[in-house]
């Protein structure tokens, strides 16, 4: 079998970074495309001369002229700090560079895979949360650029794949944790994490009784990779994330707990349209995928941990 010509778009960010690691470990060929808004050169760095990598800095609100196999269409900043930024260029992401993403699979005939978020679900009225649920989203919060930027970019999706019968495959990535989390991107793991490392307050918003479910990155590349590797006919959308659920409460006294730290827990009001429970039904993606997520929590907490305090040493900063 001939390797694959593969586009990673947002390829140096952490869920692409990773996902560039697995093609390439597999024998395909990656064209990493990044406008290194988030993503970092230090997250590719072990890659760049391999040589079935490339690297392109880009930015996909522009069309792209080049020729592949398959894409994965993971450009958009994912944490609040970095997308509520510039909510009109996150917006623009989403939506103009879907339509750049699938109108060159169109030009190539590449089956392209979207990377969605489990935001298209809002603050959910259902717990777990099902494809089949349609979500209750603000349209018009702070967190809209984002939400609803997503759930436009799956409308153009099913769109294309309708009118242009076009290979596509759709997926709902729920909280994802791992080595090579921004360290200043404000999502939660990543938060306590540094927080607890340099023994400062770890901010808690609300009363940290809202549930979230963290899933290890290793285990959402494979979901991921198994997605684009399915059956023509299932296109999704399908839930990528891990079932089990933790209050905030319950993450920061674990994470407190693996560092030995003394950092005290402070508690802020809930940002708008935070949501106050995240829980995927993942039958689908085990049914169709065969796809569960294998790493617990403790576990994939104690690596992020190491990595951390390796960047923080890296960087001269002095450590609880």
């Amino acid at each position: 079998m001939l390797n694959k010509k593969i586009l990673v778009t947002g390829g140096a960010g952490f869920l692409g970074s990773h996902l560039c690691d697995r093609l390439i470990e597999r024998g395909d060929e990656v064209l990493c495309v990044d406008n290194l808004f988030t993503g970092t050169k230090a997250n590719i760095a072990h890659l760049l001369a391999h040589p079935r990598f490339e690297f392109m800095r880009a930015d996909i609100t522009f069309p792209l002229y080049v020729e592949v196999d398959e894409i994965y269409n993971l450009a958009c900043p994912a944490s609040p700090i970095h997308y509520q930024f510039d909510p009109v260029q996150t917006t623009k992401t989403s939506v103009v560079g879907a339509i750049n993403m699938l109108g060159l699979a169109k030009r190539v005939k590449a089956k392209i895979l979207q990377a969605s978020t489990s935001e298209v679900y809002g603050d959910p009225e259902i717990h777990p949360q099902v494809e089949s649920y349609r979500g209750c989203v603000n349209p018009i919060g702070i967190r809209a650029c984002y939400d609803e930027g997503k759930r436009c970019a799956e409308t153009l999706f099913f769109d294309y794949h309708r009118q242009h019968n076009l290979q596509i495959k759709v997926m709902r990535i729920f909280n994802t944790y791992g080595a090579r989390m921004h360290p200043n991107d404000g999502r939660v793991v990543s938060n306590f994490v540094i927080q607890a490392l340099l023994g400062k307050d770890i901010s808690i918003y609300g009363d940290g009784s809202q549930t979230r479910s963290f899933c290890y990155v290793d285990d959402l590349i494979e979901g991921m990779v198994r997605l684009m590797d399915s059956r023509p006919d299932f296109v999704g959308p399908v839930n990528i994330g891990n079932p089990s659920e933790f209050s905030i409460l319950e993450l920061a006294n674990q994470i407190l707990a693996l560092t030995n730290s003394k950092s005290k827990l402070i508690f802020h009001p809930l940002p708008q349209d935070d949501p106050k429970q995240r829980k995927p039904d993942i039958a689908l993606a085990k049914k169709e995928l065969e796809w569960q997520p294998k790493v617990a929590l403790k576990d994939g907490l104690v690596k992020t941990i190491e990595y951390f305090e390796n960047l923080l040493a890296k960087n001269g900063t002095k450590m609880r």
